[in-house]
């Protein structure tokens, strides 16, 4: 039987849930072995009587567009059981966002083309020039790049806590199985993650792979002190794996 790209890898998957579940399939049909470690988790925002407030709001057709950041605000619409007017159009900062809209029943109207991130959906915003009301329900750790970008585009945006982002301790055994080099590569999915990983899993061993979703996760890496190999193409799990499946063998032919 032929090798496979990934065989013999041990490869950190620091999510659980559906992403988690759905990255570790993907891996192991390259031959990885995932090892599943949640080092993030959400809870329920602080000012709830706020977020309530924003989203009966929102169903009562305020908000022109509503726009979604993460998979994680989907999960709190669907738990708040939000259905979403014909009136306000819905914005999805990347193509793994807007699919967890379509599984959820929402629709996404825009989602940037050419960069998923918020600085992309600022720079490909559709409206250019419409002081539309905009609703942005996201996490206690999101980036300010929207709240300044979607000011020079002159909209009235709302930005309300939607969820925390809470660490989580990993295994003993997780942690030593990183610091002894048997688990080849990291996989970082956001800032946070990558935050986490700085606290609790360095310094990293030589030769351990830092595989990072995008740019600006790759950048939040580095600025939590971690060397980072590899940078996805595109914001999204295939892509991820995509990059560590090519460096895998190239590793392999040198």
């Amino acid at each position: 039987m032929a090798a496979k790209p990934l065989d013999g890898w041990r490869v950190l998957v620091p999510r659980g849930g559906k992403w988690g579940d759905g990255i570790a399939a993907t891996l192991r049909s390259y031959g990885a072995i995932p090892v599943i470690a949640p080092m993030i988790n959400f809870a329920s925002a602080d000012d709830g009587a706020a977020l309530a407030n924003a989203l009966h709001e929102l169903q009562d057709g305020q908000f022109d567009w509503l726009v979604v950041t993460s998979a994680t605000t989907v999960d709190v619409l669907v738990g708040h059981g939000v259905t979403l007017p014909t009136v306000t159009r819905v914005a999805a900062v990347g193509e793994t966002t807007a699919a967890a809209l379509t599984l959820a029943g929402y629709r996404a109207d825009f989602v940037p083309a050419n960069d998923n991130s918020a600085r992309g959906l600022v720079k490909e915003w559709p409206e250019p020039g419409v002081a539309a009301r905009v609703l942005v329900p996201q996490s206690d750790l999101a980036e300010p790049n929207l709240v300044a970008g979607f000011g020079t585009l002159g909209l009235q945006a709302t930005f309300i806590t939607a969820y925390r982002t809470v660490g989580v301790p990993v295994a003993e055994s997780v942690r030593a199985d990183v610091a002894s080099g048997r688990i080849g590569a990291l996989l970082v999915s956001s800032g946070s993650v990558a935050r986490q990983i700085a606290a609790q899993l360095a310094p990293l061993p030589e030769g351990t792979v830092v595989a990072c979703i995008g740019p600006r996760t790759a950048f939040d890496a580095r600025a939590a002190g971690l060397a980072v190999d590899l940078i996805a193409e595109q914001r999204s799990a295939d892509s991820l794996i995509a990059a560590l499946v090519e460096h895998a063998e190239r590793a392999r032919e040198a």
